[in-house]
């Protein structure tokens, strides 16, 4: 049996931001808390094959760190999925997008920050889990020092395989 590999980079949520997005995870979506920390994808897997080229653009970034500001929850995929989504243009992350795929992709896509709540892969949104998910203070802004480089295999737990501190 070949092994399924997956990687991407991401911004995980500071640990000490993170208890009540990981409550909401832990209680309405075990199996995705038990897979990967809250985070917000910031390359995804197709984007990111030259390996090389991406982690030396990593290696010259001009950011000092990633401010997302978030709105309210929101129901996708059918309303089976929960979202926290960003808010704003949220044009210093997309910059930072830019930059790490610099000679790679010309004009890469918008991707549009959210951190998942519920995947719907692995849980389903009820009205009832999302009415009580809707009453909980989440936090409105996170800033993100730090961009990690992970991967997955087999569909098994996210490891993180290198760090790079936005704040050299």
């Amino acid at each position: 049996m070949d092994n399924y590999i997956r990687r991407q980079i991401t911004l995980f949520v500071d640990e000490s931001d993170a208890g009540t997005i990981e409550k909401i995870r832990r209680e309405y979506n075990p199996i995705q808390s038990e897979l990967i920390r809250c985070h917000v994808t910031l390359c995804r897997e197709d984007e990111i094959l030259k390996l090389e080229q991406v982690i030396s653009n990593i290696g010259r970034l001009a950011v000092t760190d990633v401010t997302i500001e978030f709105g309210k929850v929101s129901r996708v995929d059918n309303g089976q999925g929960l979202l926290l989504p960003a808010t704003g243009d949220n044009e210093k992350f997309q910059d930072l997008r830019r930059q790490i795929l610099s000679g790679i992709i010309e004009n890469p896509g918008r991707h549009e920050p959210h951190i998942t709540l519920m995947h719907p892969r692995n849980s389903t949104c009820t009205d009832s889990i999302f009415e009580q998910v809707k009453k909980v203070v989440l936090p409105v802004k996170l800033k993100f020092k730090k961009i990690s480089f992970i991967e997955q295999e087999n569909g098994g737990t996210w490891k993180t395989l290198q760090e790079f501190d936005l704040n050299k």
